[in-house]
């Protein structure tokens, strides 16, 4: 069937720059998934993803190296693959993340106030900047909520600043099944 495929100048070229687009992304996917602790679920994706990688080499390297649209092809897959990895593991959300939010004195107890009422787990810890005493908001929570505390936060004090930070583990805390 590969030979068929490859046979076909179209067919190959499409072939290859597919397969390329899924092992990429599955590359991306997978060192991602490493970074954050999943060694199992990363070595059977890793497993997929040279297999994916052989046969999609293989179809650039069939008949030498005489076609420049097998390479553009393959390249192309390459690229998009980067751009289609990152974008799944932004959809899925793996993992967990630290958010240190630094909101002006007087807004702050309102802010961890509704950050509770949204089920986040909120530590206050006094702090000094630049302009004198400021308490510092840190809240852990799965990636996947991410975007409803940023708009808490954008709610309440939209100019506040604010770093997101991965987390490799963690243990312990306080952590509901599903927000509201």
């Amino acid at each position: 069937m590969l030979e068929t495929l490859i046979s076909n100048p179209v067919y190959g070229y499409f072939f290859i720059f597919f397969a390329r687009v899924a092992d990429v992304s599955l590359d991306v996917f997978r060192l991602l998934m490493l970074t954050r602790g999943y060694a199992l679920p990363a070595a059977a994706i890793g497993f997929i993803e040279v297999a994916i990688f052989v046969v999609a080499l293989g179809s650039v390297l069939y008949g030498g190296l005489t076609d420049p649209l097998k390479v553009i092809a393959y390249a192309g897959g390459f690229a998009t693959g980067n751009l289609v990895g990152v974008y799944i593991e932004e959809k899925m959300a793996l993992g967990y993340v630290v958010v240190h939010v630094f909101p002006v004195k007087p807004r702050c107890d309102e802010l961890a106030a509704l950050l509770r009422e949204g089920s986040f787990g909120v530590t206050k810890i006094p702090g000094e900047g630049r302009s004198g005493p400021r308490d510092v908001l840190i809240v852990t929570t799965r990636r996947k909520y991410l975007g409803s505390l940023i708009n808490i936060l954008n709610q309440v004090v939209p100019e506040t600043f604010f770093s997101v930070s991965d987390i490799r583990s963690i243990r312990g805390g306080i952590f509901p099944r599903r927000r509201p």
